[in-house]
């Protein structure tokens, strides 16, 4: 089980550096730092945060793997074929992660300035209801993340709720630090956004070529049978 925890988280983690869920991640923490004026109050607002994406997450990932679960044929078929199907879905990942094939855009950044202006009016309930709306607020590489390798290892450890929240939680890890950043030194979050955004490129690289290499052999072995 800890195998699969840590997956979730490094997935998560991976999620929260990709461009657009980092950029998400910055304009909550920017909008909600102007109104904070102690460094607790940064913290808390990052503790909300993290729960609001963390909670959106597991309320989802129960609703999908419950949901096909609790459907006899259906859980019988995934248990089956769930490892033939692993190995394509990692190629496609892992496609995605490179860049090397695109997935359409949806209303992200629409959506996005819509829940800022809905927080507006908000107190620092904004932080948790930023989190759940962001985290619904789903970008190709966050969406095959989540459900292309994510919802596959929850069919596989049978779990739809944990998994989800630690997964969540890695997403929103960034967030305690630029809410701190914001606090103590609001001029520094471009340059830790700069870093960030190096780690970003390099992990999601690593990551892509071993999705695609462990995504070959599981395709080769299990869908194809070739050994």
């Amino acid at each position: 089980m800890l195998a699969f925890l840590g997956t979730a988280l490094w997935l998560g983690i991976l999620t929260s550096v990709s461009p657009c869920p980092l950029a998400t991640n910055v304009a909550a923490m920017g909008f909600i730092g102007r109104r904070t004026d102690s460094a607790r109050g940064a913290l808390w607002t990052g503790l909300l945060y993290t729960a609001g994406r963390a909670l959106a997450y597991s309320v989802l990932g129960v609703v999908l793997i419950n949901g096909v679960m609790a459907v006899p044929a259906v859980s019988a078929w995934l248990q089956e074929n769930m490892i033939r199907l692993l190995g394509p879905v990692l190629i496609v990942t892992g496609l995605v992660l490179l860049e090397w094939l695109a997935l359409p855009r949806g209303g992200g950044g629409r959506f996005s300035d819509w829940v800022q202006r809905r927080a507006s009016a908000m107190g620092l309930g904004a932080a948790f209801f930023l989190g759940v709306m962001f985290a619904l607020a789903f970008c190709p590489v966050s969406a095959a993340l989540f459900f292309g390798s994510l919802l596959p290892v929850c069919l596989q450890a049978g779990s739809g709720f944990w998994l989800p929240l630690v997964y969540g939680i890695g997403t929103a890890l960034p967030v305690l630090a630029f809410g701190l950043v914001l606090a103590f030194a609001a001029g520094r979050v471009g340059q830790a956004f700069d870093r960030v955004t190096s780690i970003e490129a390099w992990a999601r690289r690593v990551t892509g070529m071993v999705f695609l290499g462990v995504g070959a052999y599981f395709t080769l072995a299990y869908s194809l049978r070739v050994f």
